[in-house]
């Protein structure tokens, strides 16, 4: 519990001021919460810390490349935070699509990636937390990054992209919910 603590306490003060991104960093750790039963036990706290602070990256004192995965996991890892959480951070939601599109895609993998049921369900909580925090469908949710960005931008046609692998991600959570029970 003290990570959880932790991370909810640094996003929170990184990130109160920087528009809407508390309220929807909130929300994506609320959904973490929600189906951190689809994980195992022992990953479930880290989860939820790395559902809220998977977006620390836009805080102005980090934003050094621009990029807000790779920003956050690298000030995470200057912290000497445990690798797992960075690496989550590092890659949440497709990131590594987006980081080829900026030049980045180096630098990124620097971080591992992980194919795991926790990725899935960090995935998961981002992509049906809205920008307000608000719970959304994965469709609106991914309607309204292209909606913000527009054609031709790098998020629109990272997003476009990747939108395949998102929605998988999603569906896995939704089939384990479902295997469950709907706990």
């Amino acid at each position: 519990m003290e990570l959880v603590r932790w991370a909810a306490e640094v996003s929170r003060d990184l990130l109160r001021d920087v528009g809407t991104r508390w309220p929807h960093v909130q929300r994506v750790a609320q959904q973490a919460r929600a189906v951190v039963h689809t994980v195992p036990e022992q990953d479930r706290e880290l989860l939820v810390a790395a559902a809220s602070l998977h977006d620390i990256g836009y805080a102005p004192a980090l934003a050094h490349t621009g990029f807000h995965p790779l920003d956050g996991a690298r000030w995470l890892q200057d912290q000497g935070v445990d690798e797992r959480l960075v690496c989550l951070v590092a890659h949440h939601t497709a990131a590594l699509v987006e980081a080829q599109r900026r030049g980045l895609r180096a630098e990124l993998e620097e971080f591992c990636f992980e194919d795991s049921e926790v990725t899935n369900a960090l995935w998961y909580a981002d992509l049906t937390s809205s920008p307000i925090g608000e719970t959304v469908d994965v469709d609106t949710r991914l309607g309204e990054i292209l909606a913000r960005y527009g054609p031709g931008s790098v998020v629109f046609d990272s997003i476009t992209q990747a939108r395949p692998a998102l929605e998988a991600a999603v569906r896995r959570v939704e089939d384990r919910l479902a295997a469950l029970g709907g706990r």
